[in-house]
């Protein structure tokens, strides 16, 4: 195919009902999109067998958080500080850039994003504005906040932010969910819904939104056992990857089993490994066709400075290059860490040791005898704080203060001891790491709809055709009568009221010529068509054809839900019918 597929697929998008321009009445808004009837069946389709994956499988109970979050969320989590993409005005035309992609497309460094804001204006320099395609010359770089802010309550009380990832709602929570999850690691947690960034100058139509949806799982590990318990798994998945020396070398991807992957530390553990494998399963089982589909390492000045590692899922795309749809991480305890010291609340886990250890410690030992008539009511809390003390503190032989119901009080040596004692250790405060398989829902669905998309001439008619796969089409049956007259019709809606009790979503079709109706469902992805004629009245039979090879059988009607059903779940092939 030529070098127009993207115009041709968001054509066939717009056209059959996947995906329109919002609030198309009143002029577009870029960065906005709205998703028909097929479009939105088939993103529902994608979320819920990702839930299969996550939910199901592994065993991650879904939650769901406000899209809306109060700032000290968002001050703890960095957002509000550093959340910022580098900017520019074209002086030319006026129109704001995002500084990275303009050299990027330039062709100039294939990862601009990790320049500075003056590297990126040198850059920038010589290019072409894409906007006006003048010369760019000397401009200023400057970052520009990607957070949408609100105000929760009248009168601007108090502010918020639309939530730029779903993920921190998921660590706010952190303490009900150990809770819920027995306060045993590792566990994990999972969220699908909308985030939010309020991007530069969007003009890559679904590959980068204002509004999109994200699938994410936090998985709360301990930190020093980063053995995946179910790793047997996906030890001996093969795939291909392009670690960040390859990278540096302009070598291509290697590709190698899991096992060896962690073995050779190409990956830096089991967990993360684990998630590059069942992410490339779960995106090739959607239908991003395995030969455009590459696991991309972070370089060591593009990583995050706290990520152990990091890398991206990226899809090829005709127009876009490669294009990053997950990124899974080893966010080690990052995100615990800062909500803690903002917080104040622990975030921590208790581990208990299978045997507990006995060790010699110096503590401060507060004197009862002495606290009691001094303090009387306040003695027990008084006795807290000095026993809270770090004996080092006490030992000056000075006293100290320390603070109750925010009052200083001076705590005199006649007050306390500080001795070495045996102590009998239970277990310990353990803050786990966190792995982050992260998925951009939008962008996977754009992939799979441009990596399905296929024209083909046959008998001189050129067919368009889109091989989704059965467990993500938005239809997944259609029945036709071959004509609506002598009772087909009636026999047609009553196949498609049985399809529909088995839990299928099928459609009736009896207009216009029957291949036309074949054309119609195979260009939207419809993997199965039933056809209903003469012979159906006769002997309870109906031609049930596969989109792809274009195939037909006879079958019995009395089957034909179950055998749908089982072709539809992958668990029956169309070839075993014939």
């Amino acid at each position: 195919m030529a070098g127009d597929v993207y115009e041709r697929v968001m054509d066939l998008a717009r056209r059959r009902g996947f995906v329109w321009p919002t609030s198309e009445a009143y002029g577009a808004v870029a960065g906005f999109i709205d998703y028909g009837p097929l479009g939105a069946m088939m993103k529902r389709r994608i979320e819920d067998t990702w839930r299969g994956f996550f939910v199901v499988r592994e065993g991650f109970y879904e939650i769901e958080c406000p899209t809306i979050g109060q700032e000290a969320i968002y001050v703890a989590s960095g957002h509000v500080k550093g959340f910022t993409d580098k900017m520019f005005q074209c002086s030319h035309c006026g129109e704001y850039l995002r500084a990275d992609h303009v050299v990027e497309g330039g062709g100039h460094c294939e990862h601009a994003a990790a320049l500075d804001e003056e590297s990126l204006a040198r850059e920038l320099s010589t290019l072409p504005c894409p906007a006006c395609n003048e010369t760019i010359g000397d401009v200023r770089v400057f970052g520009f906040s990607l957070m949408f802010q609100t105000s929760i309550g009248p009168g601007s009380q108090r502010t918020g932010y639309l939530r730029p990832e779903t993920a921190q709602g998921i660590f706010t929570d952190f303490s009900r969910l150990l809770r819920f999850y027995r306060d045993k690691l590792p566990f994990g947690a999972t969220q699908i819904g909308k985030s939010y960034r309020n991007e530069i100058s969007p003009r890559q139509g679904m590959i980068r939104l204002r509004e999109f949806t994200q699938a994410e799982a936090e998985i709360f590990v301990h930190p020093a056992k980063k053995e995946h318990p179910n790793f047997a798994r996906y030890a001996d998945y093969r795939m291909p990857l392009l670690g960040y020396p390859a990278q540096l070398a302009g070598t291509p991807a290697v590709e190698m089993t899991m096992a060896t992957a962690v073995e050779t530390g190409t990956v830096a553990n089991e967990y993360v490994a684990y998630y590059l494998a069942l992410t490339h399963e779960f995106l090739t089982r959607v239908g991003v066709a395995p030969e455009r589909l590459r696991f991309r390492q972070h370089l060591p000045d593009e990583r995050a400075h706290y990520a152990e590692d990091c890398w991206d899922a990226e899809c090829l795309s005709d127009r876009f290059g490669w294009v990053e749809t997950v990124g899974i991480a080893d966010r080690t305890d990052y995100d615990l860490r800062a909500h803690a010291g903002h917080s104040g609340e622990p975030f921590t886990v208790f581990i208990q040791y299978a045997e507990p250890v006995r060790r010699r410690e110096t503590r401060v030992i507060p004197r009862m005898g002495a606290l009691g008539p001094r303090f009387r009511g306040a003695a027990k809390q008084v006795a807290d704080g000095i026993a809270a003390t770090d004996p080092g503190i006490a030992s000056s032989g000075d006293g100290f203060s320390i603070e109750v119901d925010g009052a200083s009080i001076e705590i005199t040596p006649d007050l306390f001891d500080v001795r070495e004692i045996e102590v009998e250790i239970q277990g310990e405060e353990v803050m786990p790491h966190v792995i982050e398989p992260s998925y951009g829902i939008d962008r996977i669905l754009y992939s799979v709809l441009e990596h399905s998309f296929d024209e083909e001439e046959v008998e001189g008619e050129n067919r368009t055709v889109l091989r989704l796969s059965p467990a993500i089409a938005p239809i997944q049956v259609a029945v036709f009568p071959l004509m609506s007259r002598d009772g087909m019709d009636r026999f047609a809606q009553e196949v498609v009221g049985e399809l529909k009790r088995d839990g299928l979503m099928a459609e009736y079709d009896d207009s216009g010529a029957i291949g036309r109706r074949y054309r119609r469902q195979d260009e939207i992805g419809t993997p199965f068509a039933v056809t209903v004629d003469y012979d159906s009245l006769e002997d309870g039979t109906v031609t049930l054809r596969d989109r792809d090879s274009m195939r037909q059988v006879r079958l019995p009607r009395s089957g034909l839900a179950r055998t749908c059903s089982a072709l539809c779940a992958g668990r029956l092939r169309f070839d075993d019918l014939e």
